[in-house]
């Protein structure tokens, strides 16, 4: 099932990168909400070891799903719901990643290691937000927490390895595939952002839907 899951991400995800290059937006709705449904099939399908940390997974994934919609239509109002989206399904991960690991060392480790980086790129975005300052500033907070909480995961030695990889790899593609939205959406509206950015943000995606089978 896996594998078949798989394959069709990787189909449905050319096609997507191909509307995007075209910017065929009646394309592009329904494949990248098919894209995304199937990260939502992919947790269902695993098993679930850790009941909570699946559901809490399972909520920020719908979450996302209804972002990935959101930010494909055309309306300008809509990158803003996505936003919403996205910063409430991250606070899910947070929640999910906590509940799993707790705080440990790793959790500074990886907070002065993520700070200094959302920093340097808040200040870079900065001069191109305009009224949207106070919402990407907390975004940037959120999502570096969220992957704070994924760094506490890695330095959980009760948990298992590969779920531990697994979710450290998929909150890390994630946030650096915002960092490719962010560009272009206020820096440089251009192909090439969504070329790297999205096929980062589907790893991501689907390797925390994986992980959920794997952390136990």
């Amino acid at each position: 099932m896996n594998g078949v899951i798989i394959a069709g991400a990787a189909i449905l995800l050319g096609g997507l990168l191909s509307f995007e290059m075209a910017e065929n937006r009646k394309g592009l709705v329904p494949v990248k909400s098919a894209l995304s449904s199937l990260f939502i099939v992919t947790a269902i399908v695993q098993p679930h070891p850790m009941p909570t940390f699946y559901r809490l997974v399972l909520a920020g994934l719908l979450l996302c799903l209804s972002g990935d919609i959101f930010l494909a239509l055309p309306q300008g109002r809509m990158f803003l719901y996505g936003l919403i989206c996205f910063l409430l399904g991250h606070l899910l991960y947070i929640i999910g990643f906590f509940s799993a690991a707790g705080v440990n060392q790793w959790t500074w480790i990886g907070l002065l290691t993520v700070l200094v980086i959302s920093l340097r790129v808040y200040v870079w975005l900065a001069p191109y937000l305009g009224v949207m300052k106070r919402p990407v500033m907390l975004y940037v907070i959120v999502i570096t927490v969220m992957v704070c909480g994924a760094w506490s995961v890695l330095g959980s030695p009760r948990l298992a390895l590969t779920g531990r990889i697994m979710v450290f790899v998929g909150a890390l593609t994630f946030y650096l595939s915002d960092i490719f939205v962010a560009r272009d959406r206020f820096v440089r509206k251009e192909f090439m952002n969504r070329l790297i950015g999205l096929p980062l943000y589907y790893t991501g995606q689907f390797f925390l839907a994986f992980s959920v089978g794997l952390l136990r």
